[in-house]
Parts: structure tokens; C-alpha cells; sequence
């Protein structure tokens, strides 16, 4: 076991209201180093045909929060599992963006999504953590923001931040979490959104890192956009009834409601103008997570878990925490729309009725034909934790289970190619996993072909990775380490 670099430790949250914060406490809390462990406990076997990293991003405070603190507030940091020849090697650093130097020096002016707004928020609202979602693109890692902030670049063997990344200069201003890599070009797809300003708008990156085409897209109103979609030759981009009120927008405060408007989905071509965009309005919904889209002749195709009432009450013990707590209960449900270039019309399928979020595929297959898509199962807990993960046939909406044992909860899971396997589905899942009473975590494959049997191999770590975000699948023959 080597430790590098360890980071102040975040010791224990304030005393008072962060006593009542549970995404603060358990498997939800911070771990206080940064470690590099070579030799690791295997249970079963780990396949010689997966080669690659397992990487997963999540809020982890490098201080004690000494303000009202949200689940998402927490400085990024990056856990990754690099597999080669049957063995397998744990590191966690964190993402060194900006604000999180200013935090490290102490001088940090910016607070999260709960602390009380002021004029100086207005311009640059919340501390950027890029704490969210995590690329692979052009050899090395972006690690994202889902408020919309500035990218930053790490190692993808290593983990270490290189910085900022700010494609050659002309970044115009931010990009949000997932954002999308097209796995035939290399390039990457982004969108950005200003949180009281009325547009978003859609960027592409050439593989060598070139921003090839940028173009601001007009909306009625400000919106808060989560996902994108991609096709080979469009992105699908979100206008949805979810947004500030008008006290928030005055004040620069964060607090939604959801508007009388329908929700809208612009496609527009990659490479083309934002007055190409083509608006398709269907019932009022609100997507976190898109599945997959493609392209089926005139009809653009898009799966994504739609979310429905969680029937949760706020619960007076969390305190100030309470809104927040119901909030991020996820509950969502697989459905497929299906958008006509040819007659401007929009269908909605519902695939199932199981809850499910946080979805996955073959990465290989994004933006093209997927027969599969994968998404975790939401457990019946007040906080948000995956109990298993589903395998769903797309067209069938016909899911298979891999169910953890009581008490375990894990990660948002990535598909891992088998080398050399010619199927959709010929590969690996992966995940971390905790124990809820041991607080013991380890990482675990599963087959993709046969979901529902025991895992093929259990990692065991000495040390809890703590409940986190967005994960993502590095080909080991496409990371390209400066090391």
C-alpha cells in the first residue's frame, strides 16, 4: 500500500445542522487521503480478456463543511480500478481544478448550492467541484460539472490533474456533465447552459482536442438542462419544464419549480447552425439520464429514464436538509421517444414500470444502434442508493437483475468490452460496492452475457469509496498516460 499526496483531511462535518445532513455521514462520507494500493485481495478471478480502467467521480469535501452543505458541494474526487493480464491496481486523487486550489490555499470565495446568495454568486454562482461525470477523450480524462464548469483534465492511468482544459484557448465559456464521445471520430460533444440566462448551447471537439463548431441556442426562458444525446449525425438537446423560480432569478438563490410548458427536444446537426435546430415538444417530463440515441432513417431514436413522483414527504429529523433529502430520492422509469424528421411528430414509449436512473451502455455503441441498455436499481431507502443493477433488452423493455445482497449498495456501473469480443453484450460490468453495516467496499465484475448469476470476481479494498456520481469505462488501449 503506498499513500501519495494526501490531501487535508476532511475531518468531521460541523456540529449542529451537518449533524442532520446524511449525505454527510456512512457511506456517504468523506475518506481523508489519496492512495495508490498495487497489490489487492481477489475472491474468484478477474478475466485476462478486460483491459482498461474502471473510473468513478463523486463529492468528497476536502474540509469539514462549516455552512449548510449539500450532497453535491463536495470537492470532486476521482476513484479508478485499472485492470491488465488478470490483476488489478486502486488509486483515488482528487480533481485539482481551480476552486478546489483556492479551497486548498483557504481562499475560496465561493459557496454551494445552499449557502445564502450573494451579488458576487451572481457572475460566478457556485463553487465549481467537477465532482459529476468523468470521459474518456483523446487518451486522458475530463472530469465534468453538472452546474456547467470548467473541464479538468487528469491522467486517465495515473489520476492526476494535468488542469484545466480550455481546448487550445477557445473554450467560449463552460461545459456541462455529460457530455458525450463519439466512439467512431473521437470527438466530444458538449453542451453548456447559463442558470438565468435564457440559452444553452452545443460545442464540438475533434478528437485532437480542436473545438470544431460552437453555436448558442435561444430558449424562451432560463432552463436547467442535465443530459444530452448523440447520434452519428445530430445532438438531441433538452428544454425542459423544471426551472428557477422567480425569486431564485432574482435573487440568485437555488429554487425550482416545475412550469405549465411542455417538454422540449431540439435536434440539431453536429457540425450544423443553431437555426438547423428541429423542435419536437411532447408531454411535460423531466430526464437526469439519457440511455442511448440513434438514428433510424428519417426517425431519431432516444432512450432515457423519464422520472416520476417519488411520493416522499420531507422528513422534519433532517432539518434544513429535508427538501434536499426528497429531492435527490431518484425515481425514474425506462422509456423511448421517438422523433420524425420527415413529419415533425414525437412518440413516447414506456419500456417498464421497475425504478431505475443512472444508465449505461457498451460505450462502443454510443450515438449508433444499442440492443441493450443497463441502469441501476433504485432501493426503497429514504437516501439515494443502488441496490442492482438491470439489463434491458430496448426494444422488448424486458429487464434481467442482478441483485446485490441486503445491505450492499453500489456504484453507478460501466460496461467493459471483452478483448476481442464481436457482441453488443460480450463483456464485463463493474462496480464498487459498500457494505451499509461493515462499511467495507470493494469492486466487483459481473458477465453482461449472464447478469443474474454471482459475480465472476470480488475485489476486496481496505478502505470505503464512498457513495458518489458518475462512472465511465477507459479501453486500456486507448488511455494515454504522460507517465
Amino acid at each position: 500500500m503506498n499513500q501519495t499526496d494526501p490531501a487535508k483531511p476532511p475531518g468531521s462535518p460541523a456540529p449542529g445542522l451537518n449533524a442532520l445532513n446524511p449525505y454527510l455521514h456512512g457511506s456517504y462520507a468523506p475518506v481523508s487521503d489519496e492512495l495508490t494500493l498495487l497489490e489487492l485481495e481477489v475472491i474468484g478471478k478477474i478475466p485476462r480478456d478486460m483491459h482498461g480502467a474502471y473510473l468513478r467521480n463523486g463529492p468528497n469535501p476536502l474540509s469539514a463543511p462549516q455552512d449548510l452543505h449539500h450532497w453535491f458541494d463536495g470537492d470532486g474526487m476521482l476513484h479508478g480500478v485499472y485492470f491488465e493480464d488478470g490483476r488489478a491496481e486502486y488509486r483515488n486523487r482528487y480533481v485539482r481544478g481551480q476552486d478546489f486550489l483556492d479551497g486548498q490555499r483557504g481562499e475560496s470565495r465561493v459557496g454551494g448550492v445552499l449557502r445564502p446568495a450573494s451579488q458576487e454568486r451572481i457572475v460566478k454562482p457556485y463553487k465549481d467541484t467537477a465532482n459529476t461525470d468523468v470521459v474518456l477523450h483523446g487518451g486522458s480524462l475530463l472530469a465534468l460539472w453538472y452546474i456547467s464548469g470548467n473541464p479538468v483534465r487528469l491522467d486517465a492511468r495515473t489520476l492526476e490533474t494535468l488542469g484545466e482544459e480550455t481546448f487550445g484557448g477557445r473554450l467560449p465559456r463552460h461545459v456541462s456533465a455529460h457530455s458525450k464521445v463519439d466512439p467512431r471520430n473521437g470527438e466530444f460533444v458538449f453542451f453548456d447552459y447559463a442558470l438565468y440566462e435564457p440559452w444553452m448551447a452545443l460545442g464540438v471537439v475533434s478528437a485532437d482536442n480542436q473545438l470544431l463548431n460552437f453555436q448558442q441556442i435561444e430558449l424562451p426562458g432560463p432552463r436547467l438542462p442535465h443530459d444530452l444525446a448523440i447520434t452519428q449525425n445530430y445532438a438531441i438537446v433538452h428544454d425542459l419544464p423544471v426551472v428557477f423560480t422567480d425569486e431564485a432569478r432574482r435573487a440568485g438563490k437555488w429554487s425550482i419549480t416545475v412550469a405549465d410548458l411542455p417538454a422540449r427536444f431540439g435536434v440539431i446537426p453536429r457540425n450544423g447552425c443553431s437555426t438547423d435546430i428541429r423542435w419536437f415538444e411532447t408531454d411535460p417530463c423531466y430526464i437526469y439520464h439519457v440511455v442511448n440515441a440513434w438514428e433510424d432513417g428519417d426517425v431519431v431514436v432516444m432512450h432515457a429514464c423519464k422520472m416520476v413522483p417519488n411520493g416522499l414527504r420531507p422528513n422534519p429529523q433532517h432539518g434544513p436538509y429535508a427538501s434536499m433529502v426528497t429531492v435527490l430520492n431518484l425515481q425514474a422509469v425506462m422509456c423511448e421517444w421517438r422523433m420524425n424528421l420527415a413529419t415533425g411528430g414525437i412518440r413516447c414509449r414506456q419500456l417498464d414500470d421497475r425504478i431505475c436512473e443512472f444508465p449505461l451502455i457498451n460505450q462502443d455503441y454510443s450515438g449508433q444502434r444499442s440492443r441493450y441498455g443497463y441502469a441501476m436499481s433504485i432501493a426503497p431507502t429514504e437516501t439515494l442508493r443502488f441496490d442492482g443493477i438491470y439489463k434491458y433488452e430496448l426494444e422488448t423493455g424486458q429487464p434481467v437483475m442482478h441483485r446485490y445482497e441486503p445491505g450492499v449498495f453500489g456504484s453507478e456501473a460501466a460496461f467493459a468490452p471483452r478483448i476481442g469480443g464481436a457482441e453488443e453484450d460480450e463483456g464485463y460490468l463493474v462496480s464498487f460496492t459498500t457494505d451499509e453495516a461493515s462499511q467495507r467496499s470493494e469492486v466487483r465484475i459481473m458477465d453482461a452475457r449472464d447478469l443474474a448469476r454471482s459475480p465472476l470476481a470480488r475485489i476486496r479494498l481496505p478502505r470505503r469509496v464512498p457513495a458518489g456520481f458518475h462512472a465511465t469505462w477507459a479501453r486500456g488501449d486507448q488511455i494515454v498516460s504522460a507517465t
